[in-house]
């Protein structure tokens, strides 16, 4: 009898254990993975815009980098 009293204590908290976390929800979200762009620390950039008679204008902006890549990029414009 000494020893069915703290086994059926022992078998009780146990079941009330596993209820307990049978009623647990985990919830996981799945974020988007991040981009990270490097961008070289020294980078040249020329701006030269030009206007001509007729009303006609255009900008030209190139862009150097440390790697020697060129872009340049040209925007007219005429009234």
């Amino acid at each position: 009898m000494r020893f069915l009293l703290p086994a059926a204590a022992t078998l009780l908290t146990a079941l009330s254990v596993q209820t307990a976390s049978a009623e647990t929800t985990v919830i996981r979200r799945d974020a988007p993975d991040t981009v990270v762009v490097d961008r070289p620390s020294t980078e040249r950039k020329t701006v030269e815009t030009r206007e001509t008679s007729d009303g006609c204008a255009s900008k030209t902006v190139s862009k150097t980098n440390e790697y020697g890549d060129r872009k340049t990029v040209t925007k007219e414009s005429c009234d």
